[in-house]
């Protein structure tokens, strides 16, 4: 089990003034921040880091998305990085998000849901060195 997870702020939570709290919610969590950045990712970086999700129909209208504004990349680490980091964030649609989480808090929707969250320690492992090299990661 790995102790390091991947987020990105998306960009609906960067364009609605949400980073600091979102950070705030991760620092309290008892997460460290490993590595992050602020930036801007192309519909074609969108598509290659979304590519598992290709197939599915909201596919399209992920990648715009994604790709349509500034977002906020971070590796996470704590024990139990992975789990507890999906708790933090709750569920993929904030009306079914519990209380105090992330996405109950900062998310309009299934598809704008504020935050990304990696759902296996392979995939943060994956996601982390897309967006960070060796020497971004503390």
């Amino acid at each position: 089990m790995s102790n390091r997870t991947f987020t990105m702020i998306k960009p609906d939570a960067v364009k609605a003034g949400n980073i600091g709290n979102i950070l705030q919610m991760i620092n309290a969590g008892g997460f460290r921040i490993a590595a992050m950045k602020y930036t801007k990712i192309s519909r074609q970086q969108a598509e290659k880091f979304y590519e598992v999700h290709a197939a599915r129909p909201f596919y399209s209208e992920l990648t715009e998305f994604m790709s349509s504004g500034p977002i906020v990349a971070a590796i996470l680490e704590k024990e139990n990085a992975v789990a507890d980091f999906r708790k933090l964030i709750g569920a993929t649609n904030p009306a079914n998000a519990e209380e105090g989480t992330i996405r109950k808090r900062y998310a309009a929707s299934i598809g704008e849901n504020a935050v990304h969250g990696s759902d296996s320690d392979e995939n943060a492992k994956i996601e982390g060195d897309f967006f960070f090299n060796g020497l971004e990661q503390f």
